[in-house]
C-alpha cells in the first residue's frame, strides 16, 4: 500500500485525479462512461450518477493507493486500488462502487488481483438489482440470440449460455456456444492467454456442455464473439 494524497477532482465514475495531479484509473471496475469532451460519444446511463457517488465518497479526502499488476497504462495513469481513509478505517472504492451497482467488474491480463472480492459485490448488487442492474443497457445478454449481440457489436458486455462444443484448433481455443460458429456467438481464447489458462490449472476445454458467463468486448467475425485474455473474464456457473 502507497500513500496517494488528497483527491482533488473525480472525472468520472472510476477515474480520480490526486493533488500531485497523479490521475488514478480505478482498475478492477468500469463505471458508466461520460464523453469528457469526445465529440459524439454518448453519455452512458447513470454515468453522472456513478460521478455523484465516487464525489460523495472521496472528493478532497486523502486516499491510499494499492498496486497488484502493471502499474500504469498508455496514457500515463497510474493504475491502482483507491483506499478512502474515513478515520480509523479505510473504504475500498472500487468494491463500494461495484457493491452499489454504479460499477462492473473490468479486468486485465497484467492486472488480476482481488477480482474475487469485487466478482462477489457485484452478484450482490445484480441479485438486489441496484444501480446500472435496473438499466436494459447493462442486462446480461443471453448466447443463444446471436442477433442481439451483433447490435452490441464495439460494446462491453456480459453474455451467459452453455458452451456446446469447447475445442482447440491450432493455438487457439473455441467455446461454441451454437451449432453454426459463422452465425453464432463464440468465444476465443490465443496462445497467450492460454498461457494464463494453464498456468492457474484451469483448462478451458473442460468448459464443454459447462453454463458460464462470459465478459468482453463484442467484434463481429464469423458472427459475434469476445476474445478472452485472461481466465476472470469466464465465470463458471454451473457443469453438467
Amino acid at each position: 500500500m502507497a500513500r496517494g494524497g488528497v483527491v482533488t477532482e473525480v472525472v468520472d465514475g472510476d477515474t480520480v485525479i490526486l493533488d500531485s495531479g497523479l490521475v488514478v484509473r480505478m482498475i478492477g471496475t468500469q463505471a458508466p462512461k461520460l464523453p469528457l469532451g469526445r465529440e459524439g460519444y454518448p453519455t452512458w446511463p447513470l454515468a453522472p450518477e456513478a460521478k455523484t457517488e465516487l464525489e460523495n465518497l472521496a472528493l478532497n479526502k486523502t486516499v491510499m493507493l494499492g498496486y497488484g499488476g502493471e502499474e500504469k497504462d498508455r496514457y500515463d495513469r497510474a493504475l491502482a486500488h483507491v483506499f478512502v481513509e474515513e478515520g480509523d478505517d479505510a473504504v475500498w472504492a472500487q468494491q463500494h462502487m461495484v457493491e452499489n451497482g454504479l460499477a462492473r467488474v473490468y479486468s486485465f491480463p497484467d492486472n488480476r488481483k482481488c477480482l474475487d472480492q469485487l466478482f462477489a459485490a457485484e452478484a450482490r448488487a445484480r441479485v438486489e438489482r441496484l444501480g446500472i442492474w435496473t438499466d436494459p443497457y447493462y442486462s446480461v445478454r443471453a448466447a443463444d440470440r446471436p442477433a442481439d449481440l451483433l447490435d452490441r457489436v464495439g460494446d462491453y458486455e456480459l453474455v451467459e449460455g452453455r458452451v456446446l462444443v469447447a475445442e482447440r484448433s491450432g493455438s487457439r481455443v473455441y467455446l461454441n456456444f451454437g451449432r453454426f460458429y459463422k452465425e453464432d456467438f463464440t468465444a476465443v481464447i490465443e496462445a497467450p492467454a492460454l498461457r494464463l489458462f494453464a498456468a492457474d490449472g484451469f483448462d478451458p476445454l473442460t468448459l464443454e456442455n459447462a453454463f458460464v458467463r462470459i465478459r468482453g468486448w463484442v467484434d463481429d467475425r464469423d458472427g459475434p464473439r469476445i476474445e478472452i485474455t485472461h481466465p476472470e473474464q469466464i465465470e463458471v456457473l454451473a457443469r453438467q
